[in-house]
């Protein structure tokens, strides 16, 4: 448990992985939105107590990382197509993209990580319906910490880690 909680890949807050969660540890989810659109018959707009009513259960998955390390850790969240489906996507809708939540005042040595933000990483259609690919909202049976992706982040299994795009704000259908 603290090897996940005090050594975190989050570049937004700090490339140095044994400064993520300190760097993190102040900072204020409020009034935290997801919104999800593109290419559906139903864009829809879910804050934070809406995500939380969603029935959640626990998955546990090996983590990988491309550096070579890997934990087991159990993430407790809801299977990502429910929601997706829910959206209807409309039949052109080849990809998913994840935008993660970024604010300069929030996340003041995101500079030093060299690429642009917000984040924002895709998953093929057939990928993010997988009933494995889940967005979780709980770690080792609590909410996510700021420095794992809170409060809403995305787990898929038989990706390494970086796939897995922390602080979710949009998800969006696209060609």
């Amino acid at each position: 448990l603290q090897n996940i909680l005090n050594y975190n890949n989050y570049y937004e807050f700090s490339t140095d992985k044994a400064a993520v969660a300190n760097a993190a540890k102040n900072w204020k989810i409020q009034d935290w939105s997801l919104e999800v659109d593109g290419l559906v018959e139903k864009p829809m707009k879910l804050n934070l107590s809406e995500i939380k009513k969603i029935p959640i259960e626990e998955r546990i998955y090996r983590f990988r990382c491309v550096e070579g390390w890997s934990m087991v850790i159990p993430w407790s969240g809801f299977q990502l197509s429910h929601l997706l489906q829910m959206a209807i996507p409309k039949s052109e809708a080849t990809h998913v993209a994840f935008q993660t939540y970024f604010s300069e005042a929030d996340m003041p040595d995101a500079g030093s990580a060299g690429i642009a933000f917000p984040y924002v990483e895709g998953l093929r259609l057939d990928e993010a319906m997988h009933p494995l690919t889940i967005l979780a909202t709980e770690i080792y049976g609590k909410d996510i910490a700021n420095q794992n992706g809170a409060p809403i982040r995305l787990v898929v299994p038989w990706k390494y880690g970086f796939k897995s795009a922390k602080s979710i704000v949009s998800i969006r259908f696209v060609e």
